[in-house]
């Protein structure tokens, strides 16, 4: 009968599924079909073969004209970077305290305060003056790029407890964009008041990139990428740097058994070490630590460059870690960014 035809049918197929040997050869079998891009490849006739050979030298050709389209869009950064310029100066005057900003100036309506009756406004009102007069009169924004860094994950992640009484100093961070005809680059400046940590009033970190197809790679271009970064040296006050501390450890002598402590100063986990990346040597490889530090630090430096500069007060209020976590998706990815991160000596 028909019925039990079906069942043997599919108790053979459960046994035949179990069974490696007869599950390799399918895998064999469905390897060696045209849906393989390589096996479809190799079943062409030569002279197709020979006519996607011109095509592929039509896409490297448009490789090269996408790379010109990266360096034009280098150009305009630059700038609109000088236009965008004066307003990033005068937030930082006004963080600073070195400008007081209008009653016109400061004028904003907040979602919420717009379905409030006039009463309530001015409740409101009273309300924040008697906080003001039991408060001292505070400068500026008071911690302002440090907030900025407790807001946002991947930098918050750098921060220790003793980066943040130096962070507090700190009062800007600028992108300076590589000059007309120069090697495509960028440079974040960190400015700092005066401190008793260290005596430079500006610490830098240069991304050096690159827009052109790699020879031997030509398909994988996408865009700019950065090749390497360099910091600068921190002139720390004695006794304040943070990125080294010291340790005591117990010896034994082999001989005489005797026990004596010596003090050694070691690397310390620290903001600041950020400023003195790994070296990449001349043959571009890197051990794994090394490797995953650089490409972290590529990531931040991006980041602070594309988001927190232009944006610093939306991460100052939380507002833009909102928009920030609707850039991923489902799977918790990151959606494509416009620059590839790649290693090599600067």
């Amino acid at each position: 009968p028909k019925h039990e035809f079906a069942h043997l049918t599919r108790q053979l197929t459960v046994q035949m599924m179990q069974n490696p040997q007869i599950l390799a050869a399918l895998q064999e079998r469905l390897d060696g079909l045209n849906g393989s891009p390589s096996g479809y490849m190799e079943s062409l006739p030569k002279v197709v073969k020979r006519r996607v050979n011109a095509l592929k030298n039509l896409q490297v050709k448009c490789a090269h004209i996408e790379a010109k389209f990266y360096e034009e869009v280098h150009e305009l950064e630059r700038k609109y970077a000088a236009l965008y310029q004066p307003l990033f100066d005068k937030r930082s005057d006004i963080v600073k305290a070195a400008y007081e900003p209008t009653d016109e100036e400061c004028e904003w309506k907040a979602d919420e305060e717009e379905e409030l009756t006039d009463e309530m406004k001015e409740k409101a009102k009273l309300e924040e003056e008697k906080k003001d007069e039991e408060k001292e009169d505070p400068k500026g924004i008071p911690e302002f790029w440090l907030t900025v860094f407790k807001n946002v994950d991947l930098l918050s992640d750098m921060l220790q407890e003793h980066d943040e009484p130096i962070l507090k100093h700190l009062q800007d961070i600028k992108v300076k964009f590589s000059d007309p005809g120069q090697p495509m680059s960028f440079t974040l400046e960190f400015h700092f008041e005066a401190n008793d940590f260290f005596t430079n009033t500006m610490l830098t970190k240069t991304y050096k990139m690159r827009s052109e197809p790699d020879e031997n790679d030509p398909f994988s271009f996408d865009g700019p990428e950065i090749m390497c970064c360099t910091g600068c040296t921190i002139d720390w006050t004695k006794g304040k740097n943070v990125t080294l501390k010291t340790i005591k450890k117990k010896q034994k002598h082999k001989g005489r058994g005797t026990v004596r402590t010596v003090t050694k100063t070691v690397p310390n986990d620290s903001f600041f070490n950020f400023f003195t990346p790994p070296e990449v040597p001349e043959n571009g490889e890197l051990d794994e630590d090394s490797e995953a530090v650089l490409a972290a630090d590529f990531e931040i430096g991006h980041f602070i460059r594309e988001r927190i500069v232009p944006r610093a007060v939306l991460y100052f209020t939380g507002e833009a870690i909102e928009d920030d976590d609707d850039d991923y998706d489902e799977e918790g990815e990151e959606a494509d960014d416009e620059v590839r991160l790649i290693r090599a000596p600067c």
